[in-house]
């Protein structure tokens, strides 16, 4: 799942980006042309994507060409498709990608043509006060929330028109120039259908847990919505030894997946939730999470917290829903709600750190995978994103 960027847009994946006139970012004109390759474009919102050949220009300085292996299918492209949220259109969407580097622009250091590489569509600049703070997630000096690369300029190109890049990385495509600043290694013993996932989903569910809330040994803990974040919360929950671990879905299958993943209990989401919750822990857990980003669920979180507990939202919304919560409760009960940004993770040391925890076994990311696809069956897969039919979808290269 994926928000944020320039101007007003602070988040996750972007619901409000700045649309730019079609040639008013063009391809630099001057440089080499990579292409053509293969991508899946989205032209207009509530349509299908188009799968089709686009240029590719060599990269210029500060960037990075990656020839992408494998990438997630989120809920935050499928938000684009149906247009909930406000995107730069032709678009190649896709931001949940891993590859292999096949070349560097001028100025580039610590990465090397065979580089195996996960991308951060929330990459950041290292100098703004965010990035000193140790918050890379926060900051808003990058161009991704207009879909360019950092000076303003697009790569892709379909005979005269320029295609933007979803979040300046565009994983549905074989191909890509992006930011250097969204290039991080990994080792490349990890599949790449494992890695992509490390760029978004799982360190977004994982990093709740583990950076925005700081679950402690023992505490309880609630997660609504076992989708591909909400697994990953309960991976981070497991990792930080959260107990009981309470998942809430509408979908047995999922919280099936779930209690293989390690929750101690499954509740279905159609009934009682908070009757339930606290049937299992008496009181109310000390951390509700939200993996959705539907408005009931999230307004239901403080009903499922003990007093002191802390609602943390990790589900996007569509780009114009409002959430409530009772004032006197939030202040009765000394409850807490924290807003979590792409786990708030600083990509080269939490990828490289989540990649040897599942090398060790410690985090089973590849069994979130459902699905495997290829690209011209990206439709399909989200059409069965809209249904809730299984869990994670990959696109697969090559």
């Amino acid at each position: 799942m994926a928000r944020a960027a320039r101007g007003a847009l602070a988040g996750r994946t972007p619901p409000l980006l700045k649309p730019v006139p079609i040639g008013a970012t063009p391809l630099c004109d001057d440089r080499g042309v990579t292409g053509p390759v293969r991508a899946a474009v989205l032209n207009a919102p509530h349509s299908p994507l188009v799968v089709e050949q686009l240029e590719l220009a060599d990269p210029g300085p500060g960037e990075v060409r990656v020839r992408y292996g494998a990438s997630g299918i989120c809920h935050s492209d499928l938000h684009c498709v149906d247009g909930e949220w406000t995107v730069p259109l032709p678009l190649v969407l896709g931001h949940e990608g891993a590859g292999v580097v096949e070349a560097v622009g001028p100025g580039v250091d610590g990465l090397a043509a065979g580089d195996t590489a996960v991308l951060s569509w929330r990459y950041a600049c290292g100098h703004c006060r965010a990035c000193v703070r140790g918050r890379a997630w926060a900051c808003a000096n990058t161009r991704m929330g207009d879909c360019t690369l950092d000076d303003g300029t697009l790569r892709f190109r379909r005979g005269d028109t320029d295609v933007y890049q979803y979040l300046s990385v565009g994983t549905f495509a074989e191909a890509a120039v992006v930011p250097a600043s969204a290039v991080v290694p990994i080792p490349a013993s990890v599949p790449f259908e494992v890695a992509c996932l490390i760029g978004c989903s799982v360190t977004t569910g994982v990093g709740a847990v583990t950076n925005t809330a700081r679950v402690e040994p023992g505490a309880s803990l609630c997660v609504i919505g076992c989708g591909g974040v909400g697994l990953s919360v309960v991976m981070g929950a497991v990792l930080a030894g959260a107990h009981p671990i309470i998942a809430v879905d509408v979908e047995d299958a999922k919280l099936e997946q779930a209690r293989d993943l390690g929750a101690t209990h499954a509740v279905r989401g159609d009934g009682d939730v908070a009757a339930a919750v606290k049937a299992i822990v008496p009181g109310g857990v000390d951390y509700a999470f939200e993996a959705i980003g539907l408005r009931p669920t999230i307004e239901l979180m403080p009903d499922l917290l003990c007093l002191g507990g802390v609602a943390v939202m990790v589900g996007m919304t569509a780009e114009d829903v409002r959430v409530s919560f009772s004032g006197f409760g939030m202040a009765e009960f000394g409850h807490s709600v924290l807003g979590s940004n792409y786990g708030s993770s600083v990509a080269p040391i939490d990828f490289p750190r989540i990649a040897a925890l599942y090398e060790a076994g410690k985090l089973p990311i590849d069994r979130l995978i459902t699905r495997r696809v290829a690209l011209e069956e990206v439709n399909e897969a989200f059409d069965d994103m809209r249904e809730r039919r299984g869990g994670r979808a990959v696109i697969l290269y090559g």
